[in-house]
Parts: C-alpha cells; sequence; structure tokens
C-alpha cells in the first residue's frame, strides 16, 4: 500500500543532519520540504547539497502549511521549546535524543501533544535496526529462555577530539548518560520491556576539557554533568540490569551489550547502530555461536523511526520510536542521576508498552 508522504521540516542543521537527509531521499515515506538553522547559511548549504526546495528561519518553517512534522535536529536543550513550539503549531514532531532534558519537559511536552492532536517521536531508531530486530526475534522465539540480566557499557574519553563544537556535551542536558544512553536504554526496553526502579552513582573526573578538534582547538570546556555514571535497573518482568556509560575511559574490552537468560545467552550488536553482529550461546553447545542476521535496515538508517511513524499516522497505529518510549528512556536516566546524587533507590514515574517488532517484509 503506498501513502502519501509526510512533508518535513528539518530545524538543525549541524553534524548530523546531513544523514537524516541523505536517508529521507531513500525513505518513501518522507518528503523534506524545507530547512531551517540558526545560521540560515547553513541551512542554504545542507540545501543545495541534499536538494531540499527551501532554507528558511524557524519561524518561518513553523508557520509554513505544507510543513506537517518537524525533524528536530537542535541541541538537547533546546529540544523542549522547539518541539512545544511545532505542537502548538499543529505539526507532528520528531526529536533527536534525548526527547527533552528534564522528564517534566517530556511530560509537558506529550499532554501538548495529545491536546493538539498530533504525535511526538524520538531517536534512537537503532532498534529498529537489523541487528537489533534480529535480537528481538531471537528473543521472541525464546533462543535464551526468559531474560534475566542485561549490562550495557559505552566508554570512551569524550567528543572533544573529533566533534566540532563539543562544549554542550559537557553542558546541562549532555554528559555521558544523556548523549549515549538512550540508545542502550531503548535497545534494552525495546528487548526486555520497561523499568520500575534504579540505583546510580556518578563522577566528575576531569572538571575541565580541552578541545583538540578543529575548528575550536585548544579552548577549554568547564564540565558542568557527571562523566561517568553507572545505574542498576529492575526491570518490571524481573530481570536485573546495569549500565555504564563514560567520557572517562581511555580503553576498554567490556562486551556492549549483553543479555542473559534461562537458557543461554546473547552478545547484541552496538545499539549505535544498525546492523550486526548477533551471537548466542547455549549450555551444552560449541561456545558462542554467530546468529544470522536476516532483517533489513542494517545500514546507517537514521531517519527509519520517522518513517515508520509516517506510516502510523498515515495507517492509525501506534509508532514505535514514540514519546512514550522516549519518556520513559528519559526518566530512567535522569532517575539514575537523582539516584547517584541521593544514595538511595529511585522509582520511576512513568512506564511504556515494548514496541512492536518492526515486520521483517516492511519497507520504508
Amino acid at each position: 500500500m503506498i501513502h502519501k508522504k509526510l512533508r518535513v521540516g528539518v530545524v538543525g542543521c549541524g553534524n548530523i543532519c546531513g544523514i537524516y537527509l541523505s536517508n529521507a531521499k531513500r525513505l518513501s515515506r518522507l518528503e523534506v520540504v524545507a530547512c531551517a538553522d540558526l545560521d540560515l547559511e547553513r541551512a542554504r548549504t545542507r540545501a543545495r547539497e541534499h536538494g531540499v526546495a527551501r532554507a528558511v528561519s524557524t519561524k518561518d518553517l513553523l508557520a509554513d502549511p505544507r510543513v506537517e512534522c518537524v525533524l528536530n535536529l537542535t541541541t538537547p536543550r533546546a529540544h523542549f521549546e522547539l518541539a512545544m513550539e511545532a505542537v502548538r503549531a499543529g505539526k507532528h514532531v520528531y526529536n533527536e535524543k534525548p526527547m527533552c532534558i528534564r522528564r517534566a519537559e517530556a511530560k509537558e511536552l506529550l499532554a501538548e501533544a495529545a491536546k493538539y492532536g498530533v504525535r511526538v517521536g524520538c531517536a534512537p531508531d537503532t532498534f529498529l535496526g537489523a541487528g537489533l530486530q534480529t535480537c528481538r526475534d531471537r528473543i521472541d522465539e525464546g533462543a535464551i529462555g526468559r531474560p534475566v540480566a542485561a549490562t550495557a557499557n559505552m566508554t570512551c574519553h569524550g567528543h572533544e577530539s573529533w566533534h566540532p563544537d563539543p562544549a554542550f556535551y559537557y553542558q546541562a542536558g549532555g554528559g555521558p548518560m544523556l548523549d549515549m544512553g538512550p540508545y542502550y536504554l531503548t535497545a534494552l526496553i525495546a528487548l526486555m520491556g520497561p523499568v520500575k526502579r534504579v540505583r546510580g552513582m556518578a563522577n566528575v573526573t576531569f572538571a575541565e576539557r580541552t578541545i583538540s578538534s578543529e575548528p575550536r582547538k585548544g579552548q577549554n570546556i568547564t564540565v558542568e554533568v557527571p562523566t561517568h555514571v553507572v545505574g542498576l535497573l529492575d526491570f518490571t518482568d524481573g530481570a536485573v540490569g546495569a549500565i555504564t556509560t563514560s567520557f572517562d575511559v581511555w580503553a576498554s574490552q567490556s562486551p556492549t551489550l549483553e543479555v542473559h537468560g534461562t537458557e543461554g545467552s546473547m552478545s547484541l550488536p552496538d545499539p549505535n547502530g544498525f546492523g550486526g553482529p548477533v551471537r548466542l550461546f547455549k549450555p551444552g553447545g560449541q561456545g558462542w555461536q554467530d546468529s544470522p542476521v536476516t532483517r533489513s535496515y542494517g545500514e546507517n538508517w537514521r531517519a527509519l523511526g520517522l518513517a515508520d511513524m509516517a506510516d502510523a499516522i498515515a495507517t492509525g497505529r501506534k509508532h514505535r520510536a514514540s514519546g512514550e518510549l522516549a519518556m520513559h528512556v528519559l526518566d530512567v536516566m535522569e532517575s539514575i542521576h537523582d539516584a547517584a546524587t541521593s544514595g538511595g533507590t529511585v522509582e520511576l514515574t512513568t512506564t511504556c508498552e515494548r514496541p512492536a517488532a518492526l515486520a521483517a517484509d516492511w519497507a520504508g
């Protein structure tokens, strides 16, 4: 069935914008009709590069009746304000991660979207890719039995060595948990269901960072947020998990993502990507074995979640990279920070449905 394309306006033409614009041209349900940025010349450059008809101010984009959905690629601290403006303009919105930087903002945004009858979606959509959907297949068919435990590790030494403008990673709304945690937590929740309570510990190892990438090489960044964060997760269905996110680790051989069940273990691919590999360990077997990745979308398919939302709008079903899922992920992350500050256990104030698996023959 062919549906009318969802007409999208992109706000924020920075580092991540290019892959979204490239993929939007490959996804049949999307049509990017305008680009906007605080730097209008940057918006014009992106529009020329990707054949987008118009480069305009954010105000003009929000007022344009041709724009049905706003793809919000601004920095995290601007996600809430711009998304609210889009919703109040009667437009659907799809935010880059995290959805907002505070759970209270996310709740307000979803309430406003319901009032205006529009959808909210949010990255990451990597859990819809070939690797993690293969994992979903194996878990659903009982390959490891009932999931009982999970571990997630994202460790590096920060983004100031490669990102052209890395300061926001160390300001409110940044840090390794809010920056990278969404990939790992979204993957785990999509596979194992929601979380009911957490504990946490956190640290700031370096109070100041020096940028070594161009064009801001030599500038110093004052660190405002925890840069090494460890969380313990108590899932609603009874499994327990642990997540470490860090900008303070020089190198590590820790597994990226693992899920352990009553009848085996699974090594999952990096949830920052869409592909494999997927490996299984079964007791009495021959050690770790590769599980073939037979699903589609193994390349970098950022915008896949937006295409799924476009299809869901057209057909009236729920979309997978939903605002409810993103709000629950944000609640988990903020609660881990809160637990690290208080030294106690924090009960989650949100939950979500485990998003439906993406059909193996779904075509974007």
